[in-house]
């Protein structure tokens, strides 16, 4: 597994070259990228054009956020989706495979079953899309209350949930968007993901959660950095879990904007990096993400 760097996750904006600069400078084996843009870049001046950078720099592209709204009404999906195999193909020529979307945890269009198989169906369908491109798409869900509230309808919003709809979705390339802190907040454990299927981790983000806040009262200010002292996940545990399953995908720092010393980008990825390597360290990674020779794997 990878270090990945998504500059809107932390709070930063960039052009894609700053974005690579940042990322080499301070460790990232991969950036996110907005596919869209890429993918009309392509269109209007060459593929070889658009991914120059990304080549030169032999970095890595972890996901992409599906580029597409697929809660809106049939006739506007059925128009949008119509672009999708050319995002899924641009993303295939640097090398993602990995498409990723988060479920909104409330709203006021539909109730609860209705709303599953409205998912259900539309997952069913983006996932044809994705996959003669060999892209997966992966799933998340968002765990904390506040987001839930003066809502007409509640929706999926905790593991055991959110894996029913996955694996109600008909395609081999539906899998799940691993956020460890969302795991937690919906009342999961770090050693829950030991019973996940391998193969159905699309990609994971982490954060750290205050110790000293309760579940129903986590806010948009409680996605700590990483390794955080005050901080109640063991993160380096999950790193530790993932690499003994032989993960080997992008591991992504999501984060609440106002816990950053200074606004400046170079900072705030200084900053994400050192907290990544606290974890890594910790969970006896090597820089590649691989177990380290003097970590004893569990069970060996």
């Amino acid at each position: 597994m990878f270090k990945n760097l998504n500059p809107s996750a932390i709070g930063i904006t960039g052009h894609e070259s700053e974005i690579i600069e940042l990322a080499l400078t301070h460790g990232f084996g991969g950036i996110d990228l907005d596919m869209a843009d890429f993918a009309a870049r392509a269109k209007l001046h060459g593929m070889p054009y658009a991914k120059r950078l990304i080549d030169s720099a032999n970095i890595r592209v972890g996901t992409f956020a599906l580029p597409i709204d697929w809660d809106v009404d049939d006739e506007q999906f059925s128009h949008d989706i119509k672009n999708l195999p050319e995002y899924a193909e641009a993303a295939a020529e640097v090398g993602c495979t990995r498409c990723l979307a988060t479920l909104t945890p409330a709203g006021d269009k539909r109730p609860y079953h209705e709303n599953f198989e409205f998912h259900r169906r539309r997952f069913s369908e983006i996932c044809e899309v994705l996959q003669p491109a060999g892209v997966w798409f992966g799933v998340g869900f968002q765990a904390a209350e506040y987001m839930r509230k003066n809502q007409a309808f509640q929706f999926i919003h905790d593991f055991d949930a959110l894996t029913l709809l996955l694996n109600m979705v008909d395609a081999p390339n539906m899998g799940l968007l691993l956020d460890v802190w969302d795991l937690v907040a919906g009342g999961g454990s770090v050693e829950s993901i030991r019973h996940l299927p391998l193969g159905q981790i699309v990609a994971v983000q982490v954060a750290e959660m205050p110790a000293e806040v309760s579940l129903s009262d986590l806010d948009e200010k409680s996605r700590l950095l990483p390794g955080d002292e005050n901080g109640r996940i063991d993160i380096a545990s999950v790193l530790r879990i993932l690499a003994e399953f032989g993960y080997n995908g992008p591991v992504t720092a999501k984060l609440s904007r106002g816990i950053f010393q200074s606004r400046r980008r170079d900072v705030v990825v200084k900053q994400t990096a050192e907290a990544f390597k606290k974890v890594w360290n910790a969970a006896g990674l090597t820089p590649a993400g691989k177990l380290g020779e003097a970590v004893e794997v569990v069970g060996s």
